[in-house]
């Protein structure tokens, strides 16, 4: 009896996933239905991380800050394995995340500065220059360039400056 079940659960995620395993793998089944991996950022200023997907895992180290950017990697439940700007992981519940995104203005070179333009191109005047680590709200992105909005700032700023959003990512 276990063996018929499992080939018809098995069967049953075949037919919902698709017919072919590639189509699958390039879009991955989780528990919020959200593709993984993805860009979030948190909510609130006081963000427990820990080990592992479970209250009763060790807690790693704690955000002080809201709407941080984060990437999600894996889902587990109601957990969420994250990475953060600087590469580090752990697990987080999953209502200490938002949906809005936001991003980290990353230069190379520590001390230079990412010109704000106002008009998605280098030509454009320049409105701002914001030091690495700055946090913007990401309002859209195409053709290589995002909006960015914060304090004292709004305008766009090539896409390649941004650690919060994909390579050539479309937001509207």
């Amino acid at each position: 009896m276990r063996v018929s079940i499992a080939l018809v659960w098995a069967a049953a995620i075949w037919a919902v996933s698709g017919t072919a395993g590639f189509a699958a793998k390039e879009t991955p089944v989780t528990t919020s239905g959200l593709p993984v991996p993805r860009y979030v950022s948190l909510k609130s200023d006081h963000v427990n991380v820990r080990a592992g997907p479970t209250r009763e895992n060790e807690l790693s180290w704690i955000f002080t800050r809201s709407g941080l950017p984060v990437e999600i990697t894996a889902e587990f439940e109601n957990w969420r394995r994250i990475r953060d700007s600087e590469g580090a992981e752990g697990w987080v519940y999953h209502s200490l995340l938002s949906g809005r995104r936001t991003a980290v203005v990353t230069m190379k070179d520590r001390d230079a500065l990412a010109p704000i333009y106002d008009r998605a191109e280098t030509t454009s005047g320049v409105s701002a220059r914001l030091q690495a680590g700055v946090v913007a709200q990401v309002k859209r992105c195409l053709s290589g360039w995002c909006r960015v909005v914060g304090t004292g700032f709004d305008g766009w700023i090539e896409q390649q400056r941004l650690w919060g959003v994909y390579a050539d990512e479309k937001l509207d």
